[in-house]
């Protein structure tokens, strides 16, 4: 599998990168999708992206990091950053009531990396420690705090972007062209642009990701799936293997159980009610994680500082009320 983006963001694959790729623990992540399980429901914007999987994301946020620092500890620290990712990723954050933070499916990364035999076997034919690629957040270009830009917070951006059919290739490689690595207000390294223009057209296409990250359909969608999963676990269909597997093997375990016909209700869902209370036990009212990027330009410093378009739609975003009640369904019979 090879992202449209990859050749992007660098001209080649370093070898060492390649030997990450092939591992079974990395080959893993080419199911399990980016979308957090809203591309199997047939919302319509969902149903008109193309696939987008962790492996493309940790693929494209490592050649980023290799394009700007040459780093190949680093480059291998941003491959692996999502090698612990559960089937539908965030979502399993929904189960575990850690939606808003986004914090627990990056638990296990030290375990399975240090029980790989493949990639300790990279490591030590490289001379690279363990503890030198375990945690990409010790790496500012890799990973750094929201809302600056980061390798990570840059591919995903990117990658969604030309996935939600919102800008072209042209538009992202025009970004990614103009970016540098800049000194950030806390003398930290941290990717920025050159260009004012292209930093606040960047800043505003980000936006539009962030919109629909916090969409009712996304939050409404990932808190029912979030349901099911912790009812298939309850009844012993899905255990903590399962949790650590892919989405194929999942949804399959669900087709397969008495569950199958909840799972197959998930995959119809089209449409979002709306309340000020809830009709019923099933309408759920659901926060959200206001990811946003606020990129440097240089000599102008952050873009919201200096752009009022952008100053002001970011303000809008982060008034968004998730206090409505929602509810999912299959919309009009026919």
């Amino acid at each position: 599998m090879r992202n449209d983006n990859w050749g992007i963001y660098h001209y080649e694959i370093p070898g060492i990168v390649q030997e990450g790729m092939r591992t079974a623990e990395m080959q893993r992540l080419q199911d399990v999708g980016m979308n957090c399980g809203m591309n199997y429901t047939s919302f319509p914007f969902y149903g008109t992206m193309e696939p987008y999987s962790r492996f493309e994301h940790s693929v494209g946020c490592a050649l980023i990091i290799w394009h700007f620092t040459g780093s190949a500890v680093q480059a291998l620290a941003g491959l692996f950053h999502d090698i612990a990712t559960p089937p539908f990723a965030h979502v399993v954050d929904f189960m575990r009531h850690d939606h808003v933070a986004q914090e627990s499916t990056e638990s296990g990364t030290a375990e399975i990396l240090s029980g790989s035999m493949e990639i300790k076997t990279l490591l030590e034919r490289n001379g690279i420690a363990l503890e030198e690629v375990v945690d990409y957040h010790i790496y500012p270009i890799a990973d750094n705090d929201s809302p600056r830009l980061s390798a990570d917070r840059l591919e995903y951006t990117l990658g969604c972007l030309r996935h939600y059919h919102l800008c072209s290739e042209e538009t992202v490689r025009r970004y990614y062209d103009n970016l540098t690595v800049l000194t950030n207000e806390e003398g930290i390294p941290e990717l920025g642009f050159t260009d004012k223009d292209i930093a606040e057209a960047f800043a505003l296409d980000s936006l539009k990701c962030s919109r629909i990250f916090t969409e009712d359909e996304d939050r409404c969608g990932m808190e029912y799936l979030a349901v099911l999963l912790k009812k298939a676990v309850s009844a012993g269909i899905l255990d903590d293997a399962d949790l650590r597997s892919t989405e194929s093997s999942v949804i399959g375990k669900l087709q397969q159980s008495a569950l199958a016909d909840d799972w197959e209700h998930y995959t119809r869902l089209q449409r979002i009610q709306r309340a000020d209370t809830p009709v019923n036990d099933a309408w759920v009212q659901v926060n959200a994680k206001r990811r946003f990027i606020d990129p440097l330009c240089r000599d102008y410093g952050r873009v919201r500082m200096w752009s009022k378009r952008f100053h002001d739609e970011l303000e809008e975003f982060l008034q968004r009320d998730f206090s409505k009640y929602l509810y999912a369904d299959e919309g009009e019979k026919e």
